[in-house]
């Protein structure tokens, strides 16, 4: 959490250690085991530590889509913090570990440091960022274009948390995660990945995914990723 939240704000060493001393409780979770429920109230925000999780809406049909993927070192639910009733499920996609982080501690600590402050409203604001790419590719891009601007925002996220490298990242979502986040059937996303194999994008194996040209995946996806604030 700390890595993730001085990519802006410089932290002093009282910053510092007031991070390593907040309390937390740590859990292990199996793979699609909820985390948080919509519309229930919550008092603490969660941190990624290992593995992947997802936010995601249902519908009263049960149809679900899912509103990001979330890995390592990301905090999901900092929202919570002003909004303790969250509008969202979250949920495991793998098996993950998580820690729970109470409210009031976090609270406590933005009043006490500004830059805290600022890097808690700066963590929202990009998320709030991320969503506008999302629903910019859930409305507007094609089946592939959408496909591409995930795969090109995943690898970037994965790389800046070290988990990616060479081209290379992890991939344990499954072609259901991937239809429940790009607006799509089971189906068309399995006949998409398919033909964009064969055009040589990418390899996707063992839970790997190897981006074998990234300008061309970047091009279809007509990828910018200043939306993600990585370097600054």
């Amino acid at each position: 959490m700390a890595r993730r939240l001085a990519r802006a704000v410089s932290f002093t060493a009282v910053d510092q250690g007031a991070i390593e001393r907040l309390p937390v409780v740590t859990r292990i979770l199996e793979a699609s085991r909820d985390i948080i429920y919509e519309d229930n109230s919550s008092a603490h925000c969660c941190v990624i530590l290992d593995g992947w999780t997802c936010c995601y809406q249902l519908l009263a049909n049960g149809r679900r889509q899912i509103l990001s993927f979330h890995v390592p070192g990301d905090l999901p639910d900092l929202q919570s913090l002003y909004l303790p009733s969250p509008d969202f499920g979250m949920a495991t996609v793998t098996r993950a570990s998580v820690a729970f982080v109470p409210h009031t501690h976090l609270r406590r600590l933005a009043q006490q440091s500004p830059a805290m402050a600022q890097a808690f409203w700066r963590e929202v604001v990009v998320t709030a960022a991320t969503h506008r790419a999302w629903i910019t590719s859930l409305g507007r891009r094609d089946a592939r274009q959408k496909v591409a601007h995930l795969f090109c925002e995943l690898y970037l996220r994965l790389e800046a948390a070290s988990l990616a490298g060479d081209h290379i990242m992890p991939m344990p979502l499954r072609q259901n995660d991937l239809a429940d986040a790009l607006g799509l059937t089971s189906v068309h996303m399995n006949r998409v990945l398919r033909n964009m194999r064969t055009e040589g994008l990418f390899d996707l194996r063992s839970r790997r995914l190897k981006i074998r040209d990234w300008a061309a995946l970047a091009s279809a996806a007509e990828f910018n990723p200043q939306y993600l604030h990585l370097g600054n």
